[in-house]
Formats: C-alpha cells, sequence, structure tokens
C-alpha cells in the first residue's frame, strides 16, 4: 500500500505502510526490515531517540511493543549488542506540546528515566504514553484530565502501562485527589484554562518538591484573545514568579502549534545556589 500511506500520513490513519516499519521499507509491504534500516541515536535529552533517514523523527521506546497508542507509527531497530529488537514509537510534535518543545530544542527536560511527573490535562493519553515511556518502569506519570470521554481513552492507555495512574479529576482541586499523589519532581500542564498558572501552583504546593520543575504550555488565545501573544506569555511568566517559580526558558511551539509557548521554570529553588553562583 504504498499509494495508501502516503496519502493518510498526516491524519489518523497511519496504518497505511504496514507497520511503520521502515522509512524506506515502504515498496516491500510486508517485511518488518524490507527496504532501508532504521538507525535509532539517542537524543541529548535522556530517554528520548531520534530516528535518522531521509526524514529524522523523534521516537521514543515502546514501552508496550507491538502496540500503537494513537495510530502513531513503530519502527523497530536491532539493539547494538544483542540480537534482540526494541521498538520505538514515532512522535508527533504537531499532536503534541511537548513533542514541539523537544523538537524545537528545549534546553532542560526534567521528564527522564525514574521521573515521577504530574500531568495536568492529560487528554487522551497521546502524549502521556510518550512521557510513560521517557520515564520508563522507575517512573510514575499521574495524569489528571476533567473530561470523561478524554478520560476514559485515558484510562484504557493506563491499563497496558503499569506506570501511567489515569486521575478523572478537575485540576482546581488538588484535594479531590491528594490521596492518590505522591510529591512529584515535574508538572506538565496542558490545560487550555485562562487561569493555567494558578492552577498549576495550586497543584504545586500539593504535590511538587522544593527544586521541582514545571513546564507548562500556554495558549495565548486561551488567556487573553485580545492582547498579543507575547504580552500573554510574559503576563503569565510573571504570575508564576509571584507565586515562586523561578522561569529558566520560555520557547515557541511554532510552526507545530500556533501561538503556543513552552514555559520551563523552578518551582521555589533553594536560596542557597544564589550564593554559589
Amino acid at each position: 500500500g504504498k499509494g495508501k500511506g502516503k496519502g493518510k500520513d498526516k491524519g489518523k490513519g497511519k496504518g497505511g505502510k504496514g507497520k511503520g516499519k521502515g522509512k524506506g521499507g515502504k515498496g516491500k509491504g510486508g517485511g518488518k526490515k524490507g527496504g532501508a534500516k532504521v538507525v535509532i541515536e539517542p537524543h541529548r535529552h535522556e530517554g528520548v531517540f531520534v530516528s535518522k533517514g531521509k526524514d529524522d523523527s523523534l521516537v521514543t521506546k515502546n514501552m508496550v511493543p507491538g502496540e500503537s497508542v494513537y495510530g502513531e507509527k513503530r519502527l523497530v531497530a536491532e539493539s547494538e549488542d544483542k540480537e534482540e529488537k526494541v521498538e520505538y514509537r514515532v512522535w508527533n510534535p504537531f499532536r503534541s506540546k511537548l513533542g514541539a518543545g523537544i523538537v524545537g530544542g528545549i534546553g532542560a527536560m526534567p521528564i527522564k528515566p525514574g521521573s515521577k511527573v504530574l500531568y495536568l490535562g492529560g487528554a487522551s493519553g497521546t502524549t502521556v504514553s510518550h512521557v510513560s515511556d521517557m520515564i520508563g518502569p522507575e517512573g510514575v506519570v499521574y495524569a489528571v484530565e476533567f473530561s470523561h470521554r478524554s478520560g476514559r481513552d485515558l484510562t484504557n492507555m493506563a491499563k497496558r502501562r503499569a506506570n501511567v495512574v489515569p486521575i478523572v479529576e478537575d485540576a482546581r482541586q488538588p484535594q479531590r485527589y491528594r490521596m492518590l499523589i505522591g510529591m512529584v519532581d515535574v508538572i506538565f500542564s496542558d490545560v487550555a484554562q485562562p487561569d493555567q498558572a494558578r492552577i498549576v501552583t495550586l497543584n504545586a504546593s500539593f504535590f511538587l518538591k522544593n527544586n521541582g520543575w514545571i513546564l507548562i504550555s500556554i495558549k495565548a488565545n486561551c488567556v487573553d484573545s485580545t492582547a498579543a501573544p507575547e504580552a500573554v506569555f510574559a503576563m503569565e511568566v510573571d504570575k508564576l514568579r509571584k507565586d515562586g517559580c523561578k522561569p529558566k526558558e520560555q520557547l515557541t511551539l511554532e510552526p507545530y502549534h500556533r501561538d503556543h509557548a513552552l514555559v520551563v521554570a523552578v518551582y521555589r529553588p533553594s536560596k542557597k545556589k544564589k550564593a554559589e553562583e
């Protein structure tokens, strides 16, 4: 199905090219490694990889080999020393703010193997599944999603992944799920709400350890659709500052998401560090 694969590539039907195997293996149809060999290199951020080919793509090591979560392509590569194969899932930056941030060259990525992550706005779990891949079996991601409809997909995804804890609850009321969550290292937030900064810092006060990290995806027009995006981002960063966060970097998510920015901040940084600098 060469033609079929090409046409449907952007949409959901990524199944067009068989298992999305070799980038080069379109013509060969079935063969797992028919055509070009898949070369996977580690990304500079731990837990993320890059598949090299005529079009490089961001991938994560699949925790549940043989299964796609949202119809994404999967690649199989031989591991260096052994004969056994490792499966990777392609991470489409157009469907994920975090993916777009990594492709866009974010400097610090606190989500790494072994991290404990609180993910606000988990939606159907597309990005959450990649976070689950990144943190591996030692880590845990608590995914909070208010919508029951998305929450159902999120919960189904979590059934196969031991490190995902789905919570169908309102992120504005962290006290409702405080008994489910321990302290976390990172909060990632993608709730498109005008008071997102408040929601995040409220959750941080419950669950985020001091010197923990906050990653926020800000959608300009949902905070204030009349102001310029830059002004909105600056305003949101300012709110974070007031609530005891130290913003480290801000990154635009263009061209993957229009008028979005990813802000990375450290929560309640300890004062000692300053003296050393």
